[in-house]
């Protein structure tokens, strides 16, 4: 790990330490907690992924606003009610009423799951206040969100691409599509204070020996017909091909249900992970757009150092400028995230990918998601290796901030 990286985890385990600290742990059995906050999550991952939005950052917004009403309406529990009921009721009720503005074609589906929820907990002033609760959390985390520039159209706000140039972006074959995600710059965050707030420093100078050393690197590991790329890079490169939220699904439910944090520790487990992933996407796209640094195809086919121009991916690349990695940012942001709240290693747990059809991979650590995110991208051909590096850290400058001011947002209002 380097030395940022180490900084920032130091930080973040103290914050850590004060958010577990604050919280109870309920005295209802863990069995009947996973039970309940695993069912809720299992409906948001399948109302995301059946009405979900086009748009990686729309969907995560989903998660956060239904999960940081869970977690403010768990946070704290009515004096002379049971506390296991009362949170299970919360949870169910907050998730349930977010998805349901958010995603009304699931109303059947999340009716039916609130039900068997609420038919589990005992008739009492516990499941009413808790049911009460969590309503009132998820009007208060949508009403607060209301035009935050996270919608499809907003995100895929129009971008004008310079004049081409050494370094500069230009739209990539085969579609050379226009530019996206250029509003998520401009959307607003959840706790970072401007969007800008975390921008990475410059990318490596065109004329440096980094530069000179990610394009050879990506030139020869990333074409479709290397002869330098294993069959085993080729499959890492296939495996994480696909959209990072997807792929993190269940490594964080394989998380939530090993914690033994409590319903109100679960919730905000979730909560924190997918507020950080929104606020790095907005963080993500601001450096990417500040920069504007031209991708791996654009350089080999056009640049100055031998230029190639047949040379082909082997995946194609995303719309987008190179600096930094969203796949990346996404990683070093989920590392972080999992790593502060739930510990950096786990029971070895299976992974697949829509993308790698037949292939399972396990994991032990987070940290392991993140090292093949980085080879990855490279072995794909679409970003360079500092870009995916850079990506990690400012993922993890991101979410180390968000837990560190944690609080402020987790608080009731």
């Amino acid at each position: 790990m380097n030395s940022t990286r180490s900084r920032t985890a130091l930080v973040v385990l103290g914050a850590t330490a004060l958010l577990t600290a604050s919280v109870t742990v309920p005295q209802a059995s863990a069995a009947g907690r996973t039970s309940t906050v695993l069912a809720w999550y299992d409906a948001t991952a399948e109302t995301v992924a059946t009405a979900g939005a086009s748009t990686q950052i729309t969907n995560s917004r989903t998660w956060a606003i239904s999960w940081l009403a869970a977690a403010r309406a768990t946070r704290s529990v009515h004096a002379g009610v049971e506390r296991g009921a009362y949170q299970e009721a919360a949870l169910a009720a907050a998730v349930h009423r977010a998805l349901v503005k958010l995603a009304p074609s699931r109303a059947e589906q999340l009716d039916a799951t609130l039900k068997e929820t609420l038919d589990a907990i005992p008739d009492g002033p516990a499941e009413d206040r808790g049911v009460a609760a969590g309503e009132r959390q998820a009007d208060l985390v949508l009403k607060s969100r209301e035009g935050d520039g996270l919608d499809p159209t907003s995100v895929n706000a129009p971008y004008a691409v310079k004049p081409a140039a050494p370094g500069v972006w230009q739209p990539t074959p085969p579609a050379y599509a226009p530019a996206a995600q250029y509003g998520n710059r401009l959307a607003e965050p959840f706790l970072l204070k401007t969007q800008s707030q975390s921008r990475l420093d410059p990318p490596p100078a065109l004329d440096s020996r980094r530069y000179a050393a990610d394009l050879a690197e990506v030139r020869a590991y990333g074409a479709v017909d290397s002869t330098a790329r294993s069959t085993r890079q080729t499959e890492t490169a296939t495996f994480w091909l696909g959209s990072s939220l997807t792929l993190y699904t269940e490594p964080l439910r394989v998380a939530l249900s090993r914690t033994d944090q409590g319903i109100a520790g679960q919730a905000r487990l979730v909560a924190l992970f997918h507020v950080a992933l929104v606020d790095t996407q907005i963080a993500t796209s601001d450096s990417k757009y500040a920069y504007e640094r031209w991708r791996a195809v654009t350089a080999i086919r056009n640049g100055t150092i031998d230029p190639d121009p047949d040379w082909t991916p082997l995946h194609t690349t995303p719309a987008h400028p190179d600096y930094p990695s969203g796949h990346n940012t996404y990683s070093g942001a989920a590392e972080t995230v999992l790593s502060a709240l739930v510990g950096p290693r786990t029971a070895p747990f299976a992974l697949t990918s829509p993308t790698a059809p037949g292939v399972t991979r396990t994991y032990t650590t987070w940290k392991q998601l993140s090292d093949e995110n980085v080879d990855a991208r490279v072995f794909s051909g679409i970003h360079t290796r500092s870009a995916d590096e850079a990506g990690i850290t400012l993922g993890t400058n991101v979410a180390g901030y968000v837990l560190r001011n944690a609080g402020r947002l987790l608080t009731s209002h």
